[in-house]
């Protein structure tokens, strides 16, 4: 499981340690956010109403869930259990509280913080996205400083300093981990 600050790059990393291990296999959250440009339900994101959110949280399909920035967010349990019974390795980018969640329904699940070299960084790096006005940038901010400070909770943390190279670290903390 990798989790970190908004911003931060887990999907940028995660994407690049797929594309030289293609067997790993990211599990695809559910979230009530609208699409961002590029992206696609499915494969991005399982993009649903609050209603539908919510029905399946009160029918226990969620491993985790929570709420971020005023969206919900959740990991659909069936998904990550049937690749795991097929012996897959299931990689799940996921916020602070959802990582809570599954390290106590999961304890042996692997957990990497993934941490920006600075929040002057950080706050760059949410702002060239363009996807969010300046407030919710600020906001986002403030929450990665309470996430940064429960970096200890992980099992590793890595700092994305280089894209490739936290990605080879990842697939090295995940290498260990096997063994």
């Amino acid at each position: 499981m990798v989790s970190g600050p908004s911003g931060v790059g887990k999907g940028s990393v995660v994407a690049a340690a797929r594309s030289v291990r293609p067997d790993l296999r990211l599990s695809v959250s559910v979230t009530t956010r609208p699409p961002r440009v590029g992206e696609v339900d499915g494969e991005s994101y399982h993009f649903v109403s609050r209603r539908r959110f919510r029905a399946m949280v009160e029918a226990g399909d969620m491993l985790e869930h929570a709420e971020f920035s005023g969206q919900l967010y959740g990991t659909p349990r069936s998904e990550v259990l049937h690749a795991l019974a097929d012996g897959a390795t299931v990689v799940l980018e996921i916020e602070l509280e959802g990582a809570r969640q599954v390290k106590a329904a999961m304890p042996e699940a692997l957990t990497v913080f993934l941490e920006p070299p600075s929040m002057f960084e950080l706050a760059s790096r949410l702002r060239s996205r363009g996807t969010e006005d300046a407030d919710e940038v600020d906001r986002r901010l403030r929450t990665a400083e309470q996430e940064i400070a429960a970096a200890h909770e992980f099992d590793a943390v890595l700092v994305n300093t280089d894209i490739a190279a936290t990605a080879q670290a990842l697939l090295d903390l995940l290498d260990a981990s096997a063994c």
